[in-house]
């Protein structure tokens, strides 16, 4: 992958070294888990990608082992343990290269986790004319200066950005900033640094992919935006039995036999949504051999999946549900499902498909012995 794009030789330094804990998670947040495997991890391996050679990651005190419990196998990173600030960790990886200095470095922070080899290519470039460079984003909102909780001015938000890391600088120069820092006050980055040693930092196109993890809510990504779940029942038809449909009373010959009232489209709804958040199925909420649903309307269950769904931090999205019979003719019947349905669950009744279909008499469908529903839930993250 370094071939393929072409970056030149480079060191990088992953600082890994805070305690996190504005994140809320049981371990600093940069060995925390996000999208399927440790913070640090994300970083480390799209560096290791890129050539990055060799790899300091600065960790906490007593830290090697949670370190390397993080990255794994996946790149021979060095361990340098980090200092009481940022800078002070920084300074440590630096020293820990001066021993035989690369040319270029590369400083970032483990809480950035997404590193797009776009943004290398710009630093990289960047730094074919100066010794420094660092991504950035403009500033979208309007900015305020608080004194005491009120307005008591506005920033010019066309001058300022947003900086970010992965930051690029020549080996030789940010070493020498570092060293040369006066300690007090602590600088925000090592672009502060190189800047404050008399040397221009170049500004590159950054990523809002770059995004630092800092709050628990950051880690909410894990939890999928949308999740899909499918369901399928059928039940017999047989003489004096009503026939409920989608939450309907249809007029017809013969109805559905069951426990409940054997509304075999509420019933696969009812799965799907069950199956959206991994919560079972109908016969696990509402098993038959319960008198306690006897003949119980199926509203009662499709209204306690959409409560499931609801604790589980979802809420429904849209129901696409296919009813296989060869009669009663669902037509007519469709526009009075299709609002039922919705009212059970609290949506507009445009996000509820009732389609119908047949065997073309083939099968127990086929045959009129029974009617078979099948049904497609989709969620959306609240």
């Amino acid at each position: 992958m370094a071939k393929a794009n072409s970056f030149p030789p480079f060191a990088a330094i992953v600082v890994a070294a805070g305690k996190g804990i504005r994140a809320g998670q049981p371990v600093p947040k940069q060995f925390a888990n996000w999208r399927g495997k440790p913070v640090v991890r994300h970083s480390v391996e799209a560096l290791a990608a890129a050539g990055a050679d060799p790899i300091i990651l600065v960790i906490p005190e007593n830290g090697e082992e949670l370190a390397q419990q993080a990255i794994g196998e996946v790149a021979a990173a060095r361990f340098v343990v980090g200092g009481k600030t940022r800078q002070e960790s920084v300074r440590r990886g630096l020293e820990a290269l001066a021993q035989q200095p690369p040319e270029r470095v590369i400083v970032h922070d483990a809480a950035r986790p997404e590193i797009r080899p776009a943004v290398l290519h710009r630093l990289f470039t960047a730094l074919e004319k100066h010794k420094g460079a660092a991504p950035v984003l403009p500033v979208v909102d309007s900015l305020s200066i608080d004194e005491d909780g009120l307005m008591a001015g506005s920033a010019d938000r066309d001058t300022l950005r947003r900086v970010q890391t992965p930051q690029a600088f020549r080996f030789a120069d940010i070493l020498s900033a570092h060293r040369s820092w006066p300690g007090a006050p602590t600088a925000g980055d090592d672009a502060q640094v190189l800047k404050a040693a008399g040397h221009d930092v170049a500004h590159v196109e950054g990523d809002e992919a770059l995004k630092k993890l800092t709050f628990a809510e950051d880690f909410m990504s894990e939890t999928p935006i949308y999740r899909t779940g499918m369901g399928y029942d059928v039940h017999r038809l047989v003489a004096g039995e009503e026939l409920w449909l989608g939450g309907i009373r249809i007029e017809h010959s013969h109805g559905l036999s069951g426990h409940s009232d054997a509304d075999v489209a509420l019933h696969a709804i009812v799965d799907a949504m069950l199956g959206a958040v991994a919560a079972g199925d109908i016969g696990q909420h509402f098993p038959p051999s319960d008198d306690r649903w006897k003949g119980a309307s199926s509203d009662q269950f499709l209204q306690h999946a959409a409560d499931l769904v609801a604790e589980a931090g979802y809420q429904v999205g849209n129901i696409d549900l296919t009813i296989i019979c060869e009669a009663p003719k669902i037509g007519p019947h469709r526009d009075a499902m299709r609002s039922r349905i919705a009212g059970l669950l609290g949506i507009d009744s445009q996000f509820v498909s009732v389609k119908a279909t047949t065997t073309e008499r083939l099968g127990y469908t086929g045959r009129q012995e029974g009617i078979a529903a099948q049904a497609v839930a989709t969620v959306i993250r609240i």
